[in-house]
């Protein structure tokens, strides 16, 4: 019994499940001793206590940011700053095995461009889905602005589900935003192409490019968005850039900036003044005011033509049927927010000092009255700045973008020339406090800060450079989000993040408690379509089927192997490798590599994954689990044997390295009985313990009985070579029973940790009647 228990002890410890009980030297030195020697001061240790997140704590607020170039969605705590996931959405990410299986590569071909493949993206803008303002934590939409698409993250899983593209645009920096009810998603195009996608001269650029505003229809309990049922604004050819909906008294209506009004059309190397000079000439841009409710009502009555497949709602329509208005909104803006009550908009130009207030009663009163100023070239009216401002604040040089704090009327601008934040008042139009940050302030997000109830308590920072603020790695920096305390009066900077992945541009923050992602799938998922996988496969039934010139693998993965071990197939045959994984324990996810087919897969506790490819040469491919996932992780190997045309197999057989006896089959057979009354200790542990209450742990409990299950079918085997006197195939069924007990007593140590860990409760057993 001692000795078997030392012996899974020293198992378990060498793959860090043992406890460490030592003591550092630092640990017994004093706080004032730890300041000096590292040059602290009392405001540091502040702001370390309001960012320190203990072992095993978890944070309040979950951070989705944009990862830029690299095409990706990051997610990070608040208010411990630490990275915990990246989503693949429009470039392949190994680890998770997006765009390396069947499945995942199915979602990034729904992303495809005139036929092509498009393997990168430049994300932007992260919207959550909302119901009556308020996020609520099922999904995200992101943009990628250099090929105008969109994608649907689902957050029960945090996987990308589906990718849309857009009919009208070839560029798009103005998305992703949603109605208060997630109706529809905004996507603003950013730079005017033609329609048609046809070649059209730039001497032509007036008339026949134009810009655009698409309202994606999505349906909450599909979780998709819905290309037959959305449509599509035409707007001038200003360069579009942000957008947002209306809230409560504004819901309804959509409002999009812009920048370069002037229509201007540069050309370096034809010796005109660039874009920049032409671009920024006016004092105004316009803003764009959109009626979508009352356009969705036309579209569904079938007063709206399609182009491109798509409906259309042409500038002239628009007009005709009131739904698109023009106003003066400040030179070269970059970002238009709506205030939580949905009462006030405001806007802050790049290349002016001030954020204007505009009131939406204002512009109501102005519609219905019909008081236009004019019309712009194209048509449209436009209303006057002085019949819609509410106010302007001096805030800074460079403001771009603004958050909403819990408090009433407080919002917060990022100042990119002064390289600070600004949090003013927009009811009473003054300056409440300013920030220096480092540096060169891009967006910035407060808790919930775009919905109609921001939590206010934190802002995060999103700086373009980082210069000098952590250690050189060469040319190329990594972006700096500094977290900031906005609890008080006055803000205080807490924490620098550098983050290395892409230029991220916008962030998004969710009150942690309001996501309720999944652990584990259901057995034989397929994720990426959310319902049950046509390849899974159940433990014992693994086979490789040939149908229609393919060799179908319907294979598992369980600590610690594949099925199949071995996959023989003849050289110039398309292999279509089906695997699931069989844990059901949470955490317990496993991987597949193989040599020089491209294939490496991830396929979390429940899932369903397949990896497709043509088997053009003879030769020997090794694959293997690349996640570690038990003692003998590197025993969990197999091999793809391409064989050549028309080869004949030499008799013969595998010859065994090592030969077992009857007293070797004894010795693991006692093993095998100590182990078991270890494994019977720990389980009348948890049974005598409210286990229940923890679905952790029963999950824990189910992988368990799944284990001794095969253990049992192990031990039957050996049994049965036994009888015939065959101790090299006994004493090796019983190596592999001691496995599986292994794994059993694996997770029921964890199964035990957690609920003492947890403080579970005794139960006293029941008195017989």
């Amino acid at each position: 019994m001692k000795a078997a228990t030392k012996r899974i002890c020293s198992v378990l410890t060498g793959v860090g499940l043992g406890l460490g009980l030592s003591t550092s030297v630092w640990a017994q030195a004093s706080l004032e001793d730890v300041m000096k020697e590292r040059g602290l001061t009392q405001k540091d240790l502040l702001a370390a206590a309001k960012t320190y997140t203990p072992t095993g704590g978890r944070d309040e607020y979950l951070a989705f940011s944009s990862g830029g170039q690299s095409g990706h969605v990051i997610v990070y705590g608040i208010p411990s700053m630490r990275i915990l996931k990246y989503i693949g959405v429009f470039t392949p990410e190994p680890w998770q095995g997006y765009g390396f299986d069947d499945e995942s590569k199915a979602i990034l071909a729904q992303g495809k461009i005139n036929g092509k493949q498009i393997t990168y993206g430049d994300t932007h803008h992260p919207a959550f889905s909302e119901t009556e303002g308020e996020y609520n934590g099922k999904y995200l939409f992101i943009n990628d602005k250099a090929n105008p698409r969109l994608a649907v993250i689902d957050l029960h899983d945090f996987e990308t589900k589906q990718i849309v593209v857009n009919p009208f645009m070839k560029s798009d920096h103005g998305g992703a935003f949603v109605t208060p009810n997630t109706e529809y998603v905004m996507e603003a195009s950013q730079y005017a192409a033609p329609v048609s996608h046809d070649y059209v001269p730039l001497e032509e650029f007036n008339d026949k490019y134009r810009g655009a505003l698409t309202y994606w229809k999505f349906d909450m309990k599909e979780g998709r968005i819905k290309p037959e049922d959305s449509f599509t604004f035409e707007l001038p050819p200003y360069s579009q850039d942000l957008s947002d909906a209306g809230k409560k008294v504004s819901a309804g209506w959509g409002f999009t900036n812009s920048f370069c009004s002037e229509r201007y059309v540069g050309g370096i190397e034809r010796g005109r003044p660039p874009f920049e000079a032409g671009c920024s000439q006016k004092d105004t841009d316009f803003l764009h005011v959109t009626n979508w409710k009352k356009a969705a009502e036309l579209v569904a009555a079938g007063k709206v033509h399609k182009v491109n497949g798509s409906y259309q709602i042409t500038i002239e329509q628009a007009v005709k049927e009131g739904l698109l208005y023009l106003i003066p909104e400040p030179k070269s803006p970059h970002g238009v927010d709506v205030s939580p009550d949905g009462k006030h908009i405001i806007i802050a130009g790049k290349l002016d000092s001030h954020a204007w207030v505009y009131s939406w009663e204002k512009i109501q009163n102005a519609i219905k009255n019909k008081k236009f100023e004019g019309k712009d070239p194209y048509g449209i009216p436009i209303i006057s700045m002085k019949d819609t401002l509410h106010t302007q604040v001096q805030v800074g040089l460079g403001p771009l973008h603004n958050q909403y704090d819990s408090k009433k009327c407080v919002v917060y601008t990022s100042i990119y020339v002064d390289s600070m934040v600004t949090k003013w008042d927009y009811c009473q139009g003054k300056v409440l406090d300013q920030l220096h940050i480092h540096y060169n302030i891009g967006h910035l997000v407060s808790m919930e800060g775009d919905s109609v109830s921001p939590d206010g308590k934190y802002l995060v920072s999103l700086n373009k450079l980082a210069i000098d603020r952590f250690n050189p790695v060469g040319p190329l920096h990594p972006q700096n989000h500094q977290l900031i305390d906005i609890s008080g009066d006055k803000m205080q900077l807490l924490y620098d993040m550098p983050l290395p992945l892409g230029e991220p541009h916008y962030v998004v923050a969710i009150k942690a408690d309001k996501l309720k992602p999944a652990v584990r799938y259901k057995s034989g998922w397929d994720s990426r379509s959310d319902k049950k996988s046509p390849w899974k496969t159940r433990a014992g039934r693994e086979k490789v089927v040939r149908k229609d010139g393919v060799v179908h693998v319907y294979g598992t993965v369980i600590r610690s192997h594949i099925t199949p071990e071995i996959i023989e197939v003849e050289e110039g045959e398309t292999v279509s490798i089906h695997l699931t994984n069989l844990e059901r324990a949470e955490d317990e996810t496993h991987g597949f590599a193989m040599y020089s087919q491209n294939v490496n897969l991830s396929i979390e506790p429940g899932k369903t994954v397949s990896a497709t490819f043509k088997a053009d040469k003879a030769g020997v491919y090794p694959y293997y689990c690349t996640e570690f996932c038990s003692a003998l992780h590197l025993e969990m190997q197999g091999y793809l044997l391409v064989k050549p045309k028309g080869y004949v197999a030499k008799a013969g057989k595998i010859e065994e390295g090592q030969k077992y006896t009857k007293a070797d089959y004894d010795k693991q057979v006692k093993t095998n009985i100590d182990t078991q009354a270890v494994i019977n200790s720990v389980v009348g542990f948890i049974t005598s313990h409210n286990y229940k209450d923890f679905p952790e742990v029963v999950a824990l409990v189910e992988d368990a009985t799944d284990q001794l299950g095969f253990a049992d079918e192990a031990k039957k085997k050996a049994e049965a070579y036994a009888a015939k006197g065959d101790y090299q195939n006994a004493t090796l069924w019983a190596g592999q029973h001691w496995q599986y007990q292994v794994k059993t007593a694996d997770l029921g140590l964890r199964a035990k940790t957690f609920l003492e860990e947890h403080g579970a409760k005794k139960v006293e057993p029941k008195k017989a009647k």
